[in-house]
């Protein structure tokens, strides 16, 4: 098996101090939660920003600003850049911003549905300038499928040449609307991929460490972290993302898989240097 590639989300779009006092919402705060997460074992940090007030912004600002506190402490994790805009709260502009940031990977969500009590938009006119946006500044699409029609999605943009080999694939179960978080389904899910495609399971609330643990069984990858999840037992709220991250790298271990460096997901994803890299 590949080792094992830990993504961490440490702030995501709806998590709110309301929900758990220890999601981090400043630029600071999340930069730290990413280095926190990268010394114990994260090798992928999946970003989201918020503006002053905690609402979830595309303000390319603050992801610039999460990015110099990150490099500023000597790590080199992966960054991952959501396009997400709040699942439907950005403008199509608004959410293309981060992309030409050029960070090593960005969020691609691979089709439209109903998420919790909105309808989340991905028409097939804006996959395909996202999907060329990327092209053009060089990062690499993480293909986030909430359900089994967004991998036929992707699977034509890529006959088309519009996203590139080697593919990273995050499959989303458990949205309220979206692919229930089952082994079932997770199987159906990577069944369908394009041969020799890379992926990783992101599951939602209760169901986010049984998908992990099933996923790492399967030699798949794994993504962790506030965004998705705040607890770290039943009522026990996780004090941090580095907690949750920690977790899944002693069970790893125990399971006979190696954890992957941010080394390791650049040579296997073959993404493309950015100067933040470089320099640092």
């Amino acid at each position: 098996m590949d080792k094992v590639i830990i993504s961490v989300a440490v702030t995501g779009s709806w998590t709110t101090r309301q929900h758990t006092p220890y999601v981090p919402l400043t630029p600071e705060e999340i930069a730290q939660h990413v280095v926190d997460s990268w010394r114990e074992g994260a090798a992928i940090a999946h970003i989201h920003v918020r503006d002053d007030e905690g609402r979830p912004t595309s303000d390319p600002q603050r992801y610039a600003r999460v990015r110099e506190l990150v490099r500023a402490q000597g790590c080199d994790v992966v960054l991952n850049f959501t396009t997400g805009g709040g699942a439907g709260q950005a403008s199509e502009e608004e959410r293309l911003a981060p992309v030409r940031l050029r960070p090593e990977i960005a969020s691609f969500d691979a089709g439209s549905l109903n998420f919790n009590d909105r309808v989340f938009v991905n028409s097939p006119q804006f996959l395909e300038r996202l999907a060329q946006e990327m092209l053009t500044y060089g990062v690499k699409p993480e293909i986030e499928c909430f359900d089994t029609g967004h991998i036929e999605n992707a699977r034509r943009l890529i006959d088309r040449g519009l996203i590139q080999p080697p593919f990273w694939f995050q499959l989303v179960l458990g949205v309220r609307g979206g692919a229930p978080a089952t082994a079932d389904q997770l199987v159906h899910m990577v069944r369908q991929l394009p041969p020799g495609a890379h992926w990783s399971v992101c599951a939602i609330g209760r169901h986010q460490l049984p998908m992990n643990l099933i996923a790492l069984a399967m030699g798949g990858h794994v993504r962790t972290g506030l965004e998705d999840n705040v607890y770290y037992h039943y009522r026990v709220l996780a004090e941090s993302n580095a907690q949750l991250v920690a977790r899944l790298v002693r069970i790893a271990r125990e399971c006979g898989r190696e954890i992957a460096s941010p080394a390791d997901v650049r040579a296997l994803l073959q993404l493309t240097p950015q100067p933040d890299i470089l320099s640092s």
